[in-house]
């Protein structure tokens, strides 16, 4: 047993050497890098060496180890173009982002605002809520209560308080869809 693991060790390293550079040649001519070439190579070999019995078979070993190396070369060269693909459209998303707050920004220009302007917009657009849903924004935003304390003050469930909260910001956008940057401060009070 022994004497043939032996064998095959030789085997394996003659064909290793004769054929090793010829596959890894080959394999440079598909993919971009050498590591990459090398990598692929090398894993033919390793296969070739953990099923011992493709070497013992007559088959065409040089038109095996073609084979092989052409698969995998082509498995890489497919992953390697879905992972291009996938940073470009991360790359497309983030500059959509970017452009979009760009965009506000330079959209909202302060010199055409006086803080006087800004309290007006923001007090106009608070007053065009409903009553109660106008009295419990105030009492969150605006002096700070928690949800809690709201609804004990107005003998309201939490749950309604909620509610109206979240009518309040849905309005709020509405009203101030044009005052892009106002809008981001008013909902990170």
């Amino acid at each position: 047993m022994k004497n043939l693991q032996s064998n095959r060790d030789k085997v394996f390293e003659q064909v290793y050497l004769q054929y090793y550079s010829r596959m890894k040649r080959f394999a440079c001519r598909y993919v971009l890098f050498d590591e990459d070439a090398e990598n692929i190579v090398h894993d033919i070999f390793l296969e070739l060496l953990e099923r011992a019995d493709i070497l013992s078979t007559h088959m065409n070993l040089l038109a095996f180890l073609f084979t092989a190396v052409k698969n995998k070369c082509i498995d890489h060269l497919r992953s390697q173009s879905v992972k291009q693909r996938t940073s470009e459209e991360l790359k497309e998303e983030y500059t959509i982002a970017l452009q979009m707050s760009l965009d506000s920004l330079e959209a909202f220009d302060m010199n055409l605002f006086s803080e006087n302007d800004i309290e007006t917009i923001l007090q106009n657009a608070i007053n065009s809520l409903p009553e109660k849903c106008r009295e419990i924004f105030i009492l969150s935003k605006i002096e700070g209560n928690k949800q809690k304390v709201i609804a004990q003050r107005l003998n309201i469930s939490v749950n309604t308080v909620e509610t109206q909260m979240g009518v309040a910001y849905k309005k709020l956008r509405e009203e101030l869809k044009n005052y892009l940057p106002i809008l981001f401060f008013i909902l990170s009070l």
